[in-house]
Protein backbone atom coordinates (compact mmCIF):
# COMPACT_ATOMS: atom_id res chain seq x y z
CA UNK A 1 0.00 0.00 0.00
CA UNK A 2 3.19 2.19 0.76
CA UNK A 3 4.31 1.81 -2.35
CA UNK A 4 0.61 2.68 -4.64
CA UNK A 5 0.41 5.52 -2.08
CA UNK A 6 3.73 7.00 -2.66
CA UNK A 7 3.05 6.42 -6.76
CA UNK A 8 -0.31 8.55 -6.48
CA UNK A 9 1.68 11.16 -4.72
CA UNK A 10 4.02 11.37 -7.18
CA UNK A 11 1.53 11.72 -9.72
CA UNK A 12 -0.69 13.96 -8.39
CA UNK A 13 2.50 16.44 -7.89
CA UNK A 14 3.26 15.82 -11.99
CA UNK A 15 0.18 17.04 -12.91
CA UNK A 16 -0.08 19.92 -11.02
CA UNK A 17 3.45 20.84 -12.35
CA UNK A 18 1.43 19.88 -16.17
CA UNK A 19 -0.98 22.65 -15.46
CA UNK A 20 1.06 25.06 -13.93
CA UNK A 21 3.46 25.17 -17.13
CA UNK A 22 0.82 23.80 -19.93
CA UNK A 23 -0.43 27.52 -20.86
CA UNK A 24 -0.57 27.89 -24.47
CA UNK A 25 -0.88 24.87 -25.73
CA UNK A 26 -0.70 24.89 -29.86
CA UNK A 27 1.83 22.35 -31.41
CA UNK A 28 4.83 24.76 -31.78
CA UNK A 29 4.35 24.36 -28.20
CA UNK A 30 3.72 20.65 -27.58
CA UNK A 31 7.35 20.12 -30.26
CA UNK A 32 9.79 23.33 -29.26
CA UNK A 33 8.59 24.37 -26.37
CA UNK A 34 8.28 27.89 -28.14
CA UNK A 35 12.53 27.72 -27.18
CA UNK A 36 12.09 29.63 -24.43
CA UNK A 37 13.26 26.92 -22.16
CA UNK A 38 16.33 27.88 -20.02
CA UNK A 39 19.46 25.82 -20.55
CA UNK A 40 20.42 24.80 -16.69
CA UNK A 41 16.40 23.21 -15.92
CA UNK A 42 16.98 21.51 -19.36
CA UNK A 43 20.98 19.60 -18.17
CA UNK A 44 19.52 18.90 -14.77
CA UNK A 45 16.30 17.51 -16.91
CA UNK A 46 18.88 15.23 -19.15
CA UNK A 47 20.63 14.13 -16.92
CA UNK A 48 17.60 11.86 -15.58
CA UNK A 49 16.11 11.25 -19.00
CA UNK A 50 19.65 9.61 -20.22
CA UNK A 51 19.73 7.85 -16.37
CA UNK A 52 16.44 6.00 -16.71
CA UNK A 53 14.91 3.36 -14.81
CA UNK A 54 17.26 0.61 -16.25
CA UNK A 55 19.93 2.55 -14.78
CA UNK A 56 18.46 2.72 -11.50
CA UNK A 57 17.60 -1.34 -11.41
CA UNK A 58 20.03 -2.38 -13.48
CA UNK A 59 23.26 -0.78 -13.23
CA UNK A 60 23.96 -1.59 -9.63
CA UNK A 61 23.41 -5.39 -10.46
CA UNK A 62 26.52 -4.85 -13.11
CA UNK A 63 28.79 -5.21 -10.68
CA UNK A 64 28.39 -9.11 -9.96
CA UNK A 65 29.39 -9.70 -13.58
CA UNK A 66 31.71 -7.32 -15.12
CA UNK A 67 32.71 -5.41 -12.07
CA UNK A 68 32.77 -1.61 -12.81
CA UNK A 69 34.03 -1.68 -16.26
CA UNK A 70 31.28 0.10 -17.72
CA UNK A 71 32.44 2.85 -16.26
CA UNK A 72 34.62 2.48 -19.51
CA UNK A 73 31.87 3.36 -21.86
CA UNK A 74 30.56 6.38 -19.35
CA UNK A 75 33.75 7.98 -20.17
CA UNK A 76 33.50 7.77 -23.85
CA UNK A 77 30.24 9.50 -23.38
CA UNK A 78 32.30 11.99 -22.93
CA UNK A 79 33.66 12.48 -25.93
CA UNK A 80 30.25 11.95 -27.51
CA UNK A 81 28.27 14.47 -25.89
CA UNK A 82 31.22 17.13 -26.83
CA UNK A 83 30.72 15.23 -30.46
CA UNK A 84 27.06 16.09 -30.54
CA UNK A 85 27.74 19.99 -29.19
CA UNK A 86 30.06 21.01 -31.01
CA UNK A 87 29.23 18.69 -34.43
CA UNK A 88 25.67 17.96 -34.59
CA UNK A 89 24.04 21.21 -32.33
CA UNK A 90 25.10 23.65 -35.31
CA UNK A 91 23.25 22.02 -38.00
CA UNK A 92 20.06 21.54 -36.12
CA UNK A 93 20.00 25.03 -34.89
CA UNK A 94 21.22 26.07 -38.27
CA UNK A 95 18.21 24.67 -40.22
CA UNK A 96 15.74 25.67 -37.37
CA UNK A 97 14.71 21.71 -37.73
CA UNK A 98 11.74 20.59 -35.43
CA UNK A 99 12.74 17.09 -36.46
CA UNK A 100 16.31 16.71 -36.44
CA UNK A 101 15.04 13.70 -39.75
CA UNK A 102 13.82 16.32 -41.68
CA UNK A 103 17.73 17.63 -42.51
CA UNK A 104 17.81 14.49 -44.76
CA UNK A 105 14.94 15.94 -47.14
CA UNK A 106 17.07 18.09 -48.54
CA UNK A 107 20.42 16.41 -48.29
CA UNK A 108 19.68 12.43 -49.58
CA UNK A 109 15.93 12.78 -50.20
CA UNK A 110 12.40 12.26 -49.32
CA UNK A 111 12.75 8.31 -49.20
CA UNK A 112 16.12 9.00 -47.09
CA UNK A 113 13.98 11.33 -44.97
CA UNK A 114 11.01 8.56 -44.49
CA UNK A 115 14.11 6.17 -43.80
CA UNK A 116 15.76 7.92 -41.03
CA UNK A 117 12.40 8.71 -39.32
CA UNK A 118 11.73 5.27 -39.65
CA UNK A 119 14.22 3.19 -38.10
CA UNK A 120 14.09 6.27 -34.93
CA UNK A 121 10.45 5.22 -34.29
CA UNK A 122 11.40 1.36 -34.31
CA UNK A 123 14.41 2.61 -32.29
CA UNK A 124 12.75 4.11 -29.87
CA UNK A 125 9.87 2.34 -29.50
CA UNK A 126 11.87 -0.86 -28.61
CA UNK A 127 14.17 0.89 -26.26
CA UNK A 128 11.55 3.32 -24.51
CA UNK A 129 9.29 -0.31 -23.90
CA UNK A 130 12.59 -2.23 -22.51
CA UNK A 131 13.40 0.92 -19.82
CA UNK A 132 9.37 1.28 -18.83
CA UNK A 133 9.18 -2.53 -18.72
CA UNK A 134 11.70 -3.07 -15.95
CA UNK A 135 9.86 -0.88 -13.92
CA UNK A 136 6.80 -2.18 -14.16
CA UNK A 137 7.97 -5.43 -13.74
CA UNK A 138 9.46 -4.76 -10.28
CA UNK A 139 6.14 -3.33 -9.19
CA UNK A 140 4.21 -6.40 -10.37
CA UNK A 141 6.25 -8.98 -8.31
CA UNK A 142 6.76 -7.12 -5.25
CA UNK A 143 3.41 -4.82 -5.06
CA UNK A 144 0.40 -5.55 -7.40
CA UNK A 145 0.55 -9.28 -7.93
CA UNK A 146 0.00 -9.21 -3.80
CA UNK A 147 -3.67 -7.42 -5.15
CA UNK A 148 -4.06 -9.73 -8.15
CA UNK A 149 -3.88 -7.37 -10.29
CA UNK A 150 -3.07 -8.51 -14.17
CA UNK A 151 0.33 -7.25 -15.46
CA UNK A 152 -1.10 -5.73 -18.91
CA UNK A 153 -3.50 -3.86 -16.99
CA UNK A 154 -0.21 -2.36 -14.54
CA UNK A 155 1.07 -1.45 -18.12
CA UNK A 156 -2.25 0.42 -19.79
CA UNK A 157 -2.16 2.29 -16.08
CA UNK A 158 0.93 3.65 -16.38
CA UNK A 159 1.09 4.45 -19.44
CA UNK A 160 -2.45 6.60 -18.66
CA UNK A 161 -0.71 8.03 -16.53
CA UNK A 162 1.88 9.22 -18.70
CA UNK A 163 -0.35 10.12 -21.49
CA UNK A 164 -2.31 12.60 -18.95
CA UNK A 165 0.41 14.81 -18.35
CA UNK A 166 1.99 15.16 -21.54
CA UNK A 167 -1.10 15.55 -23.69
CA UNK A 168 -1.56 19.21 -23.59
CA UNK A 169 1.72 21.00 -23.54
CA UNK A 170 4.29 17.87 -24.70
CA UNK A 171 7.81 19.07 -24.71
CA UNK A 172 7.28 22.15 -22.71
CA UNK A 173 5.68 20.59 -19.54
CA UNK A 174 8.41 17.58 -19.81
CA UNK A 175 11.08 19.82 -19.22
CA UNK A 176 10.13 21.25 -15.88
CA UNK A 177 8.53 17.23 -14.89
CA UNK A 178 11.98 16.18 -15.83
CA UNK A 179 13.74 18.99 -13.59
CA UNK A 180 11.21 17.57 -10.36
CA UNK A 181 11.67 13.44 -11.44
CA UNK A 182 15.83 14.24 -11.64
CA UNK A 183 15.97 15.78 -8.45
CA UNK A 184 13.70 12.73 -7.08
CA UNK A 185 16.07 9.88 -8.62
CA UNK A 186 19.07 11.45 -7.21
CA UNK A 187 18.02 12.19 -3.76
CA UNK A 188 16.35 8.60 -3.54
CA UNK A 189 20.11 7.24 -4.67
CA UNK A 190 21.97 9.15 -1.82
CA UNK A 191 19.70 8.49 0.80
CA UNK A 192 19.83 4.86 -0.49
CA UNK A 193 23.21 4.55 -0.04
CA UNK A 194 23.74 6.39 2.94
CA UNK A 195 21.35 4.01 4.26
CA UNK A 196 23.40 1.27 3.25
CA UNK A 197 26.44 2.53 4.71
CA UNK A 198 25.00 2.97 8.08
CA UNK A 199 23.82 -0.62 7.78
CA UNK A 200 27.51 -1.74 7.51
CA UNK A 201 28.65 0.17 10.20
CA UNK A 202 30.67 2.47 7.92
CA UNK A 203 31.55 6.09 7.67
CA UNK A 204 31.30 7.54 4.18
CA UNK A 205 35.25 7.52 4.34
CA UNK A 206 35.64 3.72 5.33
CA UNK A 207 33.14 3.17 2.76
CA UNK A 208 34.42 4.89 0.12
CA UNK A 209 38.20 2.27 0.53
CA UNK A 210 35.50 -0.52 1.38
CA UNK A 211 34.58 0.09 -2.65
CA UNK A 212 38.16 0.98 -3.85
CA UNK A 213 39.32 -2.24 -2.29
CA UNK A 214 36.62 -4.55 -3.10
CA UNK A 215 37.81 -6.98 -6.58
CA UNK A 216 34.42 -5.72 -7.96
CA UNK A 217 35.56 -2.50 -8.18
CA UNK A 218 37.88 -3.06 -11.31
CA UNK A 219 37.23 -0.68 -13.93
CA UNK A 220 39.84 -0.83 -16.90
CA UNK A 221 40.36 -4.22 -19.11
CA UNK A 222 43.66 -3.47 -21.42
CA UNK A 223 44.70 -7.27 -21.45
CA UNK A 224 42.36 -9.22 -22.99
CA UNK A 225 41.50 -7.70 -26.59
CA UNK A 226 38.83 -10.57 -27.31
CA UNK A 227 36.79 -9.57 -24.07
CA UNK A 228 33.63 -7.67 -24.12
CA UNK A 229 34.77 -5.56 -21.42
CA UNK A 230 38.33 -4.48 -23.35
CA UNK A 231 38.77 -0.67 -22.45
CA UNK A 232 38.83 0.66 -26.64
CA UNK A 233 35.73 -1.77 -27.59
CA UNK A 234 34.21 -0.28 -24.39
CA UNK A 235 35.76 2.79 -24.43
CA UNK A 236 34.67 3.79 -28.62
CA UNK A 237 31.59 2.07 -28.41
CA UNK A 238 30.59 4.62 -25.60
CA UNK A 239 31.02 7.92 -27.81
CA UNK A 240 29.43 6.33 -30.86
CA UNK A 241 26.31 5.60 -28.33
CA UNK A 242 25.85 8.84 -27.03
CA UNK A 243 26.08 10.08 -30.75
CA UNK A 244 23.51 7.69 -31.96
CA UNK A 245 21.29 7.50 -28.96
CA UNK A 246 21.09 11.11 -27.82
CA UNK A 247 22.55 13.34 -31.14
CA UNK A 248 20.54 11.16 -33.54
CA UNK A 249 17.55 11.00 -31.37
CA UNK A 250 14.59 12.96 -31.46
CA UNK A 251 13.59 12.17 -27.83
CA UNK A 252 16.64 13.78 -26.60
CA UNK A 253 17.32 16.48 -29.25
CA UNK A 254 14.30 17.60 -28.87
CA UNK A 255 14.73 19.09 -25.26
CA UNK A 256 17.98 20.59 -26.39
CA UNK A 257 16.05 21.93 -29.40
CA UNK A 258 14.01 24.03 -26.76
CA UNK A 259 16.72 26.10 -25.85
CA UNK A 260 16.48 30.04 -26.82
CA UNK A 261 20.45 29.45 -28.54
CA UNK A 262 22.97 27.18 -29.83
CA UNK A 263 25.03 28.55 -27.44
CA UNK A 264 22.79 28.09 -24.17
CA UNK A 265 22.02 23.99 -26.10
CA UNK A 266 25.57 23.51 -26.30
CA UNK A 267 26.62 24.80 -22.44
CA UNK A 268 23.15 22.24 -22.29
CA UNK A 269 24.88 19.42 -23.26
CA UNK A 270 28.00 20.06 -22.29
CA UNK A 271 26.89 20.24 -18.87
CA UNK A 272 25.20 17.11 -18.61
CA UNK A 273 27.32 15.08 -20.37
CA UNK A 274 29.89 15.29 -17.89
CA UNK A 275 27.63 14.62 -15.03
CA UNK A 276 26.76 11.70 -16.49
CA UNK A 277 29.73 9.98 -15.74
CA UNK A 278 29.84 10.49 -11.73
CA UNK A 279 26.47 9.55 -11.62
CA UNK A 280 26.54 6.37 -13.25
CA UNK A 281 29.54 5.77 -10.95
CA UNK A 282 27.51 6.56 -8.19
CA UNK A 283 24.98 3.79 -8.96
CA UNK A 284 27.73 1.27 -9.82
CA UNK A 285 29.35 2.20 -5.99
CA UNK A 286 25.82 1.48 -4.77
CA UNK A 287 26.14 -2.41 -6.57
CA UNK A 288 29.70 -2.97 -4.57
CA UNK A 289 28.00 -1.89 -1.40
CA UNK A 290 24.72 -3.68 -1.58
CA UNK A 291 26.51 -7.31 -2.47
CA UNK A 292 28.85 -6.46 0.46
CA UNK A 293 26.04 -5.99 2.94
CA UNK A 294 24.59 -9.12 1.52
CA UNK A 295 27.73 -10.82 2.50
CA UNK A 296 27.90 -9.36 5.71
CA UNK A 297 24.32 -10.54 6.23
CA UNK A 298 24.64 -14.16 4.64
CA UNK A 299 22.23 -13.64 2.20
CA UNK A 300 22.80 -15.00 -1.55
CA UNK A 301 22.99 -12.91 -4.33
CA UNK A 302 20.26 -13.30 -7.02
CA UNK A 303 21.56 -15.14 -10.30
CA UNK A 304 20.59 -11.93 -12.43
CA UNK A 305 21.94 -8.53 -11.54
CA UNK A 306 19.12 -6.96 -12.39
CA UNK A 307 17.85 -7.80 -9.12
CA UNK A 308 20.32 -7.09 -6.87
CA UNK A 309 18.57 -3.55 -6.19
CA UNK A 310 15.06 -4.63 -5.95
CA UNK A 311 16.02 -7.37 -3.84
CA UNK A 312 17.15 -5.18 -1.13
CA UNK A 313 15.17 -1.83 -1.80
CA UNK A 314 12.08 -3.08 -2.95
CA UNK A 315 10.81 -6.03 -0.20
CA UNK A 316 11.75 -4.33 2.70
CA UNK A 317 14.90 -5.76 3.76
CA UNK A 318 16.28 -2.09 4.02
CA UNK A 319 13.71 -0.78 5.77
CA UNK A 320 10.09 0.68 5.04
CA UNK A 321 12.05 4.53 4.40
CA UNK A 322 14.46 2.70 1.49
CA UNK A 323 10.99 1.27 -0.37
CA UNK A 324 9.61 4.78 -0.61
CA UNK A 325 12.48 6.28 -1.74
CA UNK A 326 13.41 3.46 -4.04
CA UNK A 327 9.87 3.18 -5.84
CA UNK A 328 10.41 7.26 -6.10
CA UNK A 329 13.74 6.81 -7.81
CA UNK A 330 12.42 3.89 -10.14
CA UNK A 331 9.11 5.97 -11.03
CA UNK A 332 10.91 9.17 -11.13
CA UNK A 333 13.17 7.67 -13.49
CA UNK A 334 11.13 5.52 -15.46
CA UNK A 335 8.28 8.15 -15.98
CA UNK A 336 11.10 10.53 -17.30
CA UNK A 337 12.66 8.42 -20.14
CA UNK A 338 8.82 7.36 -21.10
CA UNK A 339 7.25 10.39 -21.14
CA UNK A 340 9.63 11.71 -23.90
CA UNK A 341 9.58 9.11 -25.77
CA UNK A 342 6.17 9.16 -26.23
CA UNK A 343 6.26 13.05 -26.77
CA UNK A 344 9.26 12.64 -29.67
CA UNK A 345 7.24 9.54 -31.45
CA UNK A 346 4.01 11.72 -31.66
CA UNK A 347 6.00 14.64 -33.25
CA UNK A 348 8.19 12.49 -35.70
CA UNK A 349 5.08 10.42 -36.59
CA UNK A 350 3.44 13.41 -37.18
CA UNK A 351 6.10 15.72 -38.99
CA UNK A 352 8.26 13.13 -40.61
CA UNK A 353 5.95 10.67 -41.73
CA UNK A 354 2.31 11.90 -41.85
CA UNK A 355 4.25 15.66 -42.53
CA UNK A 356 1.05 17.38 -40.90
CA UNK A 357 3.15 19.47 -38.11
CA UNK A 358 0.40 22.01 -37.88
CA UNK A 359 -2.64 20.11 -37.75
CA UNK A 360 -3.33 19.94 -33.89
CA UNK A 361 -6.01 17.66 -34.24
CA UNK A 362 -4.04 15.02 -35.42
CA UNK A 363 -1.32 15.36 -33.68
CA UNK A 364 -3.94 14.42 -30.83
CA UNK A 365 -4.90 11.43 -32.28
CA UNK A 366 -1.41 10.05 -33.16
CA UNK A 367 -0.24 10.50 -29.55
CA UNK A 368 -3.18 8.29 -28.24
CA UNK A 369 -2.03 5.54 -30.91
CA UNK A 370 1.68 6.00 -29.66
CA UNK A 371 0.35 5.08 -26.33
CA UNK A 372 -1.17 2.60 -27.31
CA UNK A 373 1.36 0.60 -29.33
CA UNK A 374 3.65 1.64 -26.41
CA UNK A 375 1.90 -0.52 -24.38
CA UNK A 376 1.90 -3.39 -26.87
CA UNK A 377 5.99 -3.20 -27.30
CA UNK A 378 6.13 -3.54 -23.92
CA UNK A 379 4.26 -6.31 -22.80
CA UNK A 380 5.99 -7.57 -26.12
CA UNK A 381 9.53 -7.05 -24.57
CA UNK A 382 8.26 -9.20 -21.45
CA UNK A 383 9.34 -12.41 -23.43
CA UNK A 384 12.92 -11.22 -23.94
CA UNK A 385 14.51 -13.33 -21.38
CA UNK A 386 18.42 -11.27 -20.36
CA UNK A 387 20.66 -11.31 -17.22
CA UNK A 388 21.01 -7.21 -17.78
CA UNK A 389 18.20 -5.00 -19.44
CA UNK A 390 20.83 -2.42 -20.21
CA UNK A 391 23.22 -4.57 -21.96
CA UNK A 392 19.76 -5.93 -23.88
CA UNK A 393 19.22 -1.96 -25.39
CA UNK A 394 22.40 -1.24 -26.19
CA UNK A 395 22.85 -4.45 -28.52
CA UNK A 396 19.34 -3.42 -29.69
CA UNK A 397 20.64 -0.04 -30.15
CA UNK A 398 23.69 -1.12 -32.46
CA UNK A 399 21.11 -3.13 -35.13
CA UNK A 400 18.33 -0.22 -34.96
CA UNK A 401 20.41 3.17 -34.86
CA UNK A 402 22.99 1.91 -36.96
CA UNK A 403 21.57 2.94 -40.27
CA UNK A 404 20.61 6.12 -38.44
CA UNK A 405 24.64 6.89 -37.90
CA UNK A 406 25.56 5.88 -41.18
CA UNK A 407 22.85 7.92 -43.04
CA UNK A 408 24.07 11.01 -40.58
CA UNK A 409 27.57 10.85 -41.46
CA UNK A 410 27.50 10.67 -45.14
CA UNK A 411 25.18 14.03 -45.22
CA UNK A 412 27.44 15.67 -43.18
CA UNK A 413 31.43 14.22 -44.19
CA UNK A 414 30.35 13.93 -48.27
CA UNK A 415 29.09 16.14 -50.80
CA UNK A 416 28.00 13.20 -53.11
CA UNK A 417 24.43 12.93 -53.68
CA UNK A 418 22.86 9.12 -53.53
CA UNK A 419 20.17 7.05 -55.21
CA UNK A 420 17.40 8.13 -53.12
CA UNK A 421 15.26 4.74 -53.96
CA UNK A 422 17.70 2.79 -52.86
CA UNK A 423 18.08 3.63 -49.40
CA UNK A 424 15.69 1.96 -47.46
CA UNK A 425 17.35 -1.31 -48.89
CA UNK A 426 20.60 -0.70 -47.82
CA UNK A 427 19.44 0.93 -44.02
CA UNK A 428 17.66 -2.54 -43.70
CA UNK A 429 20.33 -4.84 -45.31
CA UNK A 430 23.61 -3.42 -43.21
CA UNK A 431 21.72 -4.44 -39.52
CA UNK A 432 21.43 -7.85 -41.20
CA UNK A 433 24.68 -8.49 -42.53
CA UNK A 434 26.13 -7.19 -39.03
CA UNK A 435 23.88 -9.95 -37.60
CA UNK A 436 25.21 -12.44 -39.96
CA UNK A 437 28.58 -11.58 -38.88
CA UNK A 438 27.59 -11.57 -35.20
CA UNK A 439 26.35 -15.08 -35.32
CA UNK A 440 29.23 -16.72 -37.80
CA UNK A 441 32.28 -14.83 -35.53
CA UNK A 442 30.80 -16.26 -32.64
CA UNK A 443 30.41 -19.93 -34.20
CA UNK A 444 34.44 -19.74 -35.97
CA UNK A 445 36.24 -17.73 -33.50
CA UNK A 446 36.52 -16.62 -30.32
CA UNK A 447 35.95 -12.59 -30.58
CA UNK A 448 32.61 -11.65 -29.54
CA UNK A 449 31.05 -8.43 -30.77
CA UNK A 450 29.79 -6.12 -27.85
CA UNK A 451 28.63 -2.09 -29.00
CA UNK A 452 31.10 -2.12 -31.39
CA UNK A 453 28.40 -4.07 -33.64
CA UNK A 454 27.01 -0.31 -33.68
CA UNK A 455 30.08 1.33 -35.37
CA UNK A 456 29.93 -1.46 -38.02
CA UNK A 457 26.98 -1.44 -39.12
CA UNK A 458 26.99 2.26 -39.60
CA UNK A 459 30.35 1.76 -41.87
CA UNK A 460 28.13 -0.56 -43.43
CA UNK A 461 25.39 1.78 -44.37
CA UNK A 462 28.04 4.49 -45.38
CA UNK A 463 29.82 2.31 -48.18
CA UNK A 464 26.25 1.39 -49.13
CA UNK A 465 25.20 4.96 -49.70
CA UNK A 466 28.80 5.63 -50.91
CA UNK A 467 28.56 2.76 -53.72
CA UNK A 468 24.76 3.77 -54.85
CA UNK A 469 26.69 7.87 -55.75
CA UNK A 470 29.07 5.86 -58.10
CA UNK A 471 28.05 7.25 -62.07
CA UNK A 472 25.94 10.16 -60.45
CA UNK A 473 27.16 13.83 -60.50
CA UNK A 474 28.45 15.84 -57.02
CA UNK A 475 26.13 18.59 -55.80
Amino acid sequence: MTILLTILGYFVLLLVISRLTSGKTDNDTFYRGNRQSPWYMVAFGMIGASISGVTFVSVPGMVMGIDMTYMQTCLGFILGYAAVAFVLLPVFYRYNLTTIYSFLQPRLGNRSYTTGASFFLLSKMTGAAARFYVVCIILQRFVLDAYGVPFPLTIVLMVVLIWLYTRRSGIKTLVWTDTLQTLCMFAALVFIIFHVIDMLGWSPTEAVKAVADDPRSRIFVFDNPMSRQYFWKQFLSGIFIVVVMTGLDQDMMQKNLTCKSLREAQKDMCSYGVAFVPANLLFLALGVLLCQLAEKQGVALPEAGDSLMPMFAATGNLGQTVVVLFTIGIVAAAFSSADSALTALTTSCCVDIVKKPDDERLRRRVHIIMAVVFVSFVLIFRWVDSPSVIDAIYVMCSYTYGPLLGLFAFSLFTKRPVNDRVVPYIAVASPLLCFAADMLTQQFTDYRFGYELLMLNGALTFVGLYLSTVGRKHK
